[in-house]
């Protein structure tokens, strides 16, 4: 066995015993247990690498500074936007995301959300208890337009199976970082924001939060959207102007499919959490459950490739952040 097959045992071994040690512990416990234990900074000195996941602190210089060996830093998780700081890029460390593993189950939400939404279910649910519609009034997903905002690693999920679908739907895809030919490649139609608006009956969000996209869709492009038109966010609550979305849903023009929502989450009472017109998960897309499995057999073999100087799938650069949600 060679050093790096020799290694990759060694940290396969620890993170087993690792594991069981706190496999009896819910979210919470786990929480305090790792507060309440001594010399947290101290345990980072030997560290050549860092395993880190949701809730992590952020790795601020202080914290780093007890860190003095290590070179890279892998995340069982999505966004490492609120562990990453300037000082993880000074250092010249590494970084790793499992983005890609959550990226599946995101997909695969979207996909149950538009089928959905294709079907008008969720109006359709709300008026169950008073006579089913008529024949002539259902709906489906064939030949509907379906609008992408953002051709993220998630976004271009979702068009990668909607075109595979036989519903024969029409894709439009706003992102002003593709171009035509890489619209064209990735069998989508590449248009301007507001056209996108006008011209579909169901918006799907996949856009990372900035200061340019705050509220994306405001309220004049949700006026754009057809009527009976639903739109869909996975992504951040704060692409979509709430107050905005609630007055479409309330008028009954507009259903809504929501995982994330601003504020998030909503205050008890919103008008949003009442809706008959609208499904709020809250933030459930990502990987749960048993699906979290797949971010820790992300980081694993990350971690493996690392100690094998191979190429990491899931490296993240400074010049990334900035497109990434």
């Amino acid at each position: 066995m060679g050093d790096a097959e020799l290694a990759t045992a060694v940290l396969d071994t620890e993170l087993r015993s690792r594991l069981a040690e706190v496999a009896e512990l819910g979210p919470d416990a786990l929480h305090q247990t790792l507060e309440s234990r001594p010399g947290r900074e101290s345990a980072l000195g030997p560290a050549d690498l860092l395993i880190t996941g949701w809730g992590c602190p952020a790795l601020t210089k202080e914290l780093l500074a007890a860190a003095p060996r290590l070179k890279a830093i892998v995340h069982a998780a999505g966004s490492v936007k609120s562990l990453v700081t300037e000082a993880v890029w000074e250092r010249g460390l590494t970084v790793s995301s499992a983005a890609d593993a959550n990226a599946g189950p995101v997909a695969d939400y979207t996909m149950a959300a538009i089928v959905l939404a294709g079907k008008k279910a969720l109006s359709t649910a709300a008026a169950y208890g008073t006579g089913w519609p008529a024949f002539r009034d259902r709906q489906g997903l064939d030949g509907r337009r379906i609008g992408v905002v953002g051709a993220s690693r998630i976004g271009r999920r979702v068009m990668a199976r909607l075109n595979t679908f036989e519903a024969g739907c029409q894709i439009l895809l706003y992102d002003p970082y593709v171009s035509v030919t890489e619209a064209t490649r990735l069998g989508v139609e590449l248009v301007d924001l507001n056209t996108l608006c006008r011209a579909s009956t169901i918006v799907t969000l996949h856009a990372p939060e900035r200061p340019e996209t705050r509220w994306l869709l405001d309220a004049e492009r949700l006026a754009l959207i057809p009527d009976g038109g639903t739109v869909i966010n996975t992504a951040r609550g704060s692409l979509i102007d709430t107050e905005a979305l609630t007055r479409e849903c309330a008028s009954g023009r507009l259903d809504a499919i929501l995982d994330v929502t601003d504020p998030e989450p909503l205050e008890r009472g919103h008008p949003l959490t009442t809706l008959p017109n609208v499904l709020l998960t809250p933030h459930i897309a990502g990987a749960q459950g048993s699906e979290v499995r797949r971010l820790g057999a992300f980081a694993v073999e990350e971690v493996e490739r690392w100690v094998r100087g191979m190429p990491l799938l899931g490296r993240v650069r400074r010049d990334d952040l900035e497109r990434l949600a």
